[in-house]
């Protein structure tokens, strides 16, 4: 596995690596992550243990993008010698990398002239990562994300089969680069590990799980937040952390509603698994979610769910059946949906909440671990591994 992140960063890709190196290692595989170094203190291979399996991850030396709030990279100008070391000790039959930037680069580029089959799998939007490069004018933007395109291009094109999480994020991915091709197949959860509460609900509460970070767009569900019925009593719990925090946590001060909400910064799974068995409806205002597996983490809670109606958040939301899609950014709406959630009956909710567990089905991690195994032996896979089509989303 090639990840230019991974843990302890939290964020959606890392997860999904540590998920399925876990899957495939209690399957038997004997599974290798590249992965940057977060001190640099321990350099090198050694065994870890992620999602309660142990594999082995090669740790190799990075440095901080300071205007990023957890971004690390790998030397570029090493990465190619880096990548060649670690694939000449360990010898794989398949290198899966999941990002171009740099550790994906220098393994597809060496793992192409070993003959390993290769496998790539795009998590990012090279857009999300402009807001936290100074050095760009904006002027630039424009030549800049090209570029960033390019790039990704030229890792994707090497790789046997390339896949993303979404449709939509395979549409992206196919409009920006000359990649043909792509299958979707889901990051996958275990839904096994949350506990949904089919209980008639005793107070409002909205949990948002994920990186407090702009592109989620937090500050508009606190906007709506703040102007929702003072009879509906809601609160407001904001699970994660980021680089965001100090700044929502003084917009709620203006807008008069701190008292109803609760910023809890990094927590364990526990707390997480926890927070969504409490929570009345999960909203996600995010417009740059290629899945959201905090959205699928919700809806293996059994929640209905307001999602903004941006990239891959319609393939998991069925407006009006396991929840409500808004305009992205529109505030006023964000309230609206909200407090149609938080004004249905308990017959109302139960529907809603079904569905979010008949849909999270398709999600099953297994199949995504069946399907990545076909990949890596070289074997046909055609159809997508997703969610059920939907009319609106064109799946």
């Amino acid at each position: 596995m090639g990840a230019d992140t991974f843990w302890p960063e939290i964020n959606g890709a890392a997860s999904f690596i540590a998920r399925l190196s876990a899957g495939l290692a209690e399957r038997g595989h004997d599974v290798h992550v590249a992965a940057p170094s977060y001190s640099n203190k321990k350099l090198g291979a050694q065994i870890e243990e992620h999602e309660g399996q142990k594999f082995t991850v090669h740790r190799i030396y990075s440095l901080r993008w300071y205007p990023h709030p957890w971004l690390r990279f790998s030397l570029p100008w090493r990465i190619k010698q880096n990548s060649a070391r670690i694939l000449d000790r360990v010898k794989p039959d398949v290198v899966h990398f999941q990002s171009h930037v740099v550790i994906g680069r220098g393994m597809t580029i060496e793992g192409k002239k070993r003959g390993i089959r290769i496998i790539g799998t795009n998590h990012f939007m090279p857009e999300n990562l402009l807001e936290y490069t100074l050095i760009i004018p904006p002027f630039l933007t424009k030549q800049a994300i090209k570029a960033a395109w390019g790039a990704a291009d030229r890792s994707f094109r090497r790789a046997e089969r390339v896949t993303t999480p979404t449709r939509k994020a395979a549409e992206y991915l196919e409009a920006n680069t000359s990649v043909e091709g792509v299958l979707a197949i889901s990051c996958g959860i275990d839904a096994h590990n949350y506990t949904p509460n089919m209980q008639p609900r005793t107070d409002n509460l909205i949990v948002f799980l994920g990186r407090v970070v702009e592109e989620k767009q937090i500050d508009k569900l606190i906007r709506a937040f703040a102007i929702l019925d003072s009879s509906l009593d809601a609160r407001l719990e904001i699970v994660g952390g980021g680089d965001q925090e100090g700044r929502l946590k003084s917009l709620a001060a203006q807008l008069g509603v701190s008292d109803r909400i609760t910023f809890t910064g990094y927590v364990d799974e526990a707390y997480l698994r926890h927070a969504l068995t409490r929570a009345s409806v999960f909203a996600m205002p995010s417009i740059a979610e290629l899945q959201s597996i905090s959205t699928m983490e919700a809806m293996a809670s059994g929640l209905p769910i307001v999602a903004a109606d941006a990239m891959a958040l319609p393939h998991l939301v069925h407006d009006g059946e396991n929840g409500f899609l808004f305009e992205p950014g529109n505030v006023a709406q964000l309230a609206e949906k909200l407090t149609a959630v938080l004004s249905m009956s308990h017959e109302e909710i139960l529907k809603f909440k079904k569905e979010s567990l008949t849909i999270v089905e398709s999600h099953d991690i297994q199949r995504t671990l069946d399907t990545f195994e076909s990949l890596y032996r070289g074997e046909a896979v055609n159809g997508d591994v997703t969610a059920p089509a939907t009319a609106e989303s064109g799946q």
